[in-house]
């Protein structure tokens, strides 16, 4: 192989492994990890979806950089899941597109989301949390570690 040619595999390679994927995700093929960066959230059923996958694939998530808010903090509900003491973990209440869901729904989806995560996070979020539906209830990686949660090697 040319030395040109061998540099534009070098250069591919290394773009693959350190581009983004959608919702701030990127995948550290050495280290066999997902790490999560900067992921704001999205739809809690396909969240769902995709730990249900990483579960059944035995992937180690890592959960990392500025924040991890709404659907991102499903990702607590994994055995094999670390937090950056630095990441702040934002939590609110189920919605349907920010707006109120009828009661029983709103029940529903609040008892799948606190199923996520470790006690007492799970009770703090049932009974703090989930009732703010447009703001946010901040808490830091390093609280999280507190609550039990297993740090992101640094």
């Amino acid at each position: 192989m040319s030395p040109q040619r061998l540099f534009q595999t070098f250069i591919l390679i290394v773009s693959l492994i350190l581009s983004p994927f959608p919702g701030g995700r990127v995948h550290a093929q050495g280290l066999g990890a997902l790490i999560i960066r900067n992921d704001l959230g999205g739809r809690i059923d396909i969240r769902a979806q995709e730990i249900a996958r990483l579960r059944s694939e035995g992937r180690a998530v890592e959960l990392r950089g500025e924040a991890c808010v709404s659907s991102c903090t499903m990702y607590l509900g994994l055995d094999n899941v670390c937090v950056d003491p630095r990441t702040t973990f934002g939590f609110h209440g189920p919605s349907s597109y920010g707006k109120p869901m009828p009661p029983e729904y709103f029940d529903y989806w609040s008892k799948f989301l606190a199923s996520y995560y470790k006690k007492p996070l799970s009770d703090w979020f049932l009974t703090t949390a989930r009732f703010e539906l447009h703001d946010i209830y901040n808490l830091r990686g390093s609280e999280l570690i507190e609550l039990g949660y297993r740090p992101c090697p640094i």
